[in-house]
């Protein structure tokens, strides 16, 4: 899960005492999971009464917590951030740079102007739910990474997100991987706000938490740095079915 997506609440305004708010553990995000699975079984009718009225709110909710229920389309949102800027087409800015030999930034329109991959697989949370056959389009990982020159220290590839808190890695091996995605379509249609966009990260063959939502920065590193959920006890290298205590089917 992307904890599509966990990040740490804010205060009211967004801004959090320091800029960042207190993290929102593990126990409490599969405590709110449980809660909503009677929300599942209840069938679409009290999930349209949810996409109207909780769902709603939850974009002004300063805590976070009611991103934790169930959402439409097989999905969870999972959001602790309070606030999370939108950003579109004259905004969105994506950097790669750290062990490069060319740092880039792109926006919006340059990512669309490369060559697009689209893959289908199941998506897999690592608190069970799982979205059969959801197609993700965009920009191999890889490609970016060529084309800025990774340079001979480069062992590992951080990913930051513009709410300003959250952060993955993934070894240089993983990131080159044919199915990992700078993502810009999901569902085979642009990537809207509450599912990360305009841009997120998609790591096909891994537990959805390593696809990044609101991505915002790819930095070339000599290390592996454990990521926002890593930090809280989730495996770092969150292969499907073989990682985290969990043997699901994999996606790939």
């Amino acid at each position: 899960m992307t904890k599509d997506d966990a990040h740490p609440p804010h205060t009211a305004d967004g801004s959090g005492t320091d800029g960042r708010g207190a993290p929102v553990g593990r126990r409490l995000v599969l405590g709110m999971l449980a809660a909503g699975a009677a929300g599942i079984a209840a069938g679409p009718v009290l999930q349209r009464a949810y996409d109207d009225t909780i769902g709603a709110a939850a974009q002004k909710d300063p805590t976070g917590l009611s991103g934790l229920l169930p959402a439409g389309g097989g999905f969870r949102y999972y959001s602790v951030t309070g606030s999370v800027p939108h950003k579109d087409e004259h905004t969105y800015r994506l950097t790669l740079d750290g062990l490069v030999r060319r740092p880039t930034t792109y926006r919006l329109a340059d990512l669309h102007r490369l060559p697009q991959t689209r893959i289908v697989h199941d998506v897999q949370c690592v608190t069970g739910w799982r979205v059969p056959g959801t197609p993700f389009e965009g920009v191999r990982l890889a490609t970016l990474l060529d084309a800025a020159g990774i340079g001979p220290r480069a062992k590992a590839v951080r990913f930051t997100s513009f709410d300003g808190s959250y952060s993955e890695s993934l070894t240089l091996a993983q990131a080159r991987r044919p199915d990992v995605l700078v993502a810009l379509r999901m569902q085979d249609k642009p990537l809207g706000h509450d599912h990360g966009g305009p841009v997120r990260l998609y790591v096909a063959p891994m537990y959805f938490y390593k696809s990044a939502k609101w991505l915002s920065g790819i930095t070339v590193t000599d290390r592996v740095e454990p990521g926002f959920w890593e930090e809280r006890g989730y495996d770092v290298d969150a292969w499907v079915g073989r990682s985290n205590g969990r043997d699901d089917a994999p996606t790939s």
